[in-house]
């Protein structure tokens, strides 16, 4: 599928950047860039596009501030020069961040998660149609969750890390096994987890912990491929967890 992408940042050469990016991918299909968030953001809610590349400081309304008013259909990936405030992103489900200066490559990264996002979202309509089925416990590290139009086994043991996607959450192993999105809360998922081999560790992320591979003075856990911050709310929660 082609996704409408829009682009706001408060510097003219930012937006250019973007757009260039933008109309050079196939499947890609540039919809809009500007430079004035409170514009925008009328904008965006008569017509919602697939992705919003965001700036996290802007002037009068910032990328923080505008994330809470874009329709959840919306996916953003925020961009930001400055690495502390790219770990906010987090909180507010968005599906990655970008650090300037922006590479092609790193822009491509982001935008091939926007794109599993969307197929497996999409994948997963026929289930989200029906009535929602609770996840069945077979037993401490087994269990089944509803994704497309089946019930899916799930071995605790294979999980890296789960990641909240609005209403969604996608399961993502280390087994080499494809993400399972599903249509169920992060509450529901923490509760099917063995209590001593997970842990919430922000709004979006529950990490399995035998799989971190090291964590950093921010609180920045490495696992798999990705970097995932402790946030301040699940912070004393963990560091009792791991012994810290």
């Amino acid at each position: 599928m082609k996704l409408r992408c829009m682009v706001i940042d408060d510097e003219p050469p930012a937006v250019r950047l973007m757009q260039n990016f933008i109309e050079r991918t196939q499947n890609l299909e540039f919809v809009g860039g500007y430079t004035d968030s409170v514009e925008a953001v009328q904008i965006i809610k008569q017509d919602p596009p697939d992705v919003l590349f965001l700036d996290i400081q802007m002037p009068d309304l910032d990328g923080m501030q505008l994330s809470k008013m874009v329709p959840p259909e919306t996916k953003i990936v925020f961009s930001t020069a400055y690495k502390e405030y790219a770990f906010d992103s987090y909180d507010v489900s968005a599906i990655d961040y970008l650090l300037k200066p922006i590479s092609y490559a790193k822009f491509l990264k982001a935008v091939e998660k926007c794109q599993e996002w969307y197929e497996l979202k999409y994948a997963s309509q026929p289930a989200a149609s029906a009535s929602v089925q609770p996840a069945t416990a077979q037993s401490s590290n087994t269990f089944f969750i509803k994704s497309e139009s089946l019930l899916v086994r799930i071995d605790a043991s294979e999980i890296l890390y789960i990641c909240a996607l609005k209403d969604y959450v996608r399961f993502v192993f280390d087994s080499g096994r494809k993400p399972i999105i599903s249509l169920m809360t992060m509450k529901n998922v923490e509760q099917m987890l063995p209590a001593d081999k997970f842990i919430r560790v922000s709004r979006s992320y529950i990490v399995a912990i035998n799989k971190i591979r090291s964590v950093d003075k921010n609180n920045c856990i490495y696992i798999g491929d990705e970097v995932v911050r402790v946030t301040d709310v699940y912070s004393e929660q963990f560091k009792k967890f791991i012994g810290g």
